[in-house]
């Protein structure tokens, strides 16, 4: 049972596995299927088992984590999930990428395809074929880091949820700097359209979808003013109801548009976001867990190693809106 786990902060030392992944495995999530404990992970077991409320009217300070040198080693795990949580609420990653791939290392060599020849076939004809290729060179992973600098005295009596704002906060700094990369990543080498005139209409945006002919623009990703200006469009006004119901704005003919402040300003960059590009991860969140367990940290740090490799060349399309 969770009670009897004996937390450590070795937990965060063991190759190819997170702090929560080697706590469900001495308290594997199934044992509470039928309980009251069911559909609470491992981790937030460990917050009931010491009484660590992290949000809420009664909310605890940061100082609950230590009351015990056991519960002590929870906080760095709370501290990798609120920059997560900031990550995600920042990054665009999510729902653009046709794969997300891990790796153990410092860099990579992505792969591209390209396709030849076309159905049907005559006798005796090649037949139609779709070449893997690796590129000429390694890429290196990027690091993306954040820094809060405090002291435990000076966190100690902070409110859990109010200390979490500001530590997603940080997330969500490094999830804007993921941005970046994304868009220079996907962007590169592609030889952007541009609008009939110096603002956008919705001819400009069923042309630049329809000229993706071999696979389905199904995002594009685009600054905000620039999708102020696509919201704005009169086709456009029977869409809220999308962003009402899913959080998402929809053209009418189902991209789903995404708004990025990282974007290159009035580019839209258009994907297959079912072929297009992977995600490739190094490492999960990295915390830097010794410090601060033991109260000796002036700082909070976090770091993640990311990169983008295109897959297919094909499903990226770029449009500039023309400038006077």
């Amino acid at each position: 049972m969770y009670n009897d786990v004996r937390l450590d902060k070795g937990f965060y030392n063991i190759t190819g596995k997170t702090f929560t992944q080697v706590l469900t495995e001495l308290d594997p999530d199934e044992e509470y299927r039928d309980s009251e404990l069911a559909g609470l992970d491992a981790f937030e077991r460990q917050l009931k088992r010491f009484d660590i409320k992290v949000s809420g009217e009664r909310c605890d300070t940061v100082e609950k984590f230590f009351a015990t040198t056991q519960s002590a080693v929870l906080f760095p795990e709370y501290i990798r999930r609120m920059v997560k949580k900031g990550i995600d609420s920042a990054c665009i990653a999510d729902g653009i990428f046709a794969a997300v791939g891990h790796i153990d290392g410092m860099d990579f060599r992505s792969f591209y395809i390209t396709v030849n020849g076309s159905n049907p076939i005559a006798q005796n004809i090649e037949l139609p074929t779709t070449e893997v290729k690796l590129a000429n060179s390694s890429e290196e992973l990027k690091k993306f880091a954040g820094q809060i600098k405090c002291s435990y005295e000076a966190i100690r009596k902070q409110r859990l949820d109010a200390f979490g704002v500001i530590v997603r906060e940080m997330g969500a700094r490094i999830g804007r700097s993921i941005n970046i990369q994304i868009c220079s990543q996907l962007s590169a080498g592609i030889t952007p359209a541009t609008t009939a005139g110096t603002s956008i209409t919705y001819a400009d945006l069923a042309t630049f979808w329809g000229s993706m002919t071999n696979n389905n623009m199904d995002v594009m990703i685009c600054p905000p003013a620039l999708m102020a200006e696509i919201l704005a469009l009169p086709e456009m006004k029977y869409c809220v109801s999308d962003y009402m119901v899913s959080g998402r704005v929809k053209t009418p003919y189902g991209v789903t548009i995404i708004k990025c402040s990282q974007a290159d300003d009035g580019t839209i960059i258009g994907l297959d976001s079912t072929a297009a590009a992977e995600l490739i991860l190094g490492t999960d969140i990295i915390v830097d867990h010794n410090k601060i367990i033991n109260k000796q940290s002036e700082d909070i740090t976090a770091s993640i190693l990311a990169n983008v490799s295109k897959l297919t060349t094909a499903a990226i399309k770029v449009l500039k809106v023309r400038t006077a």
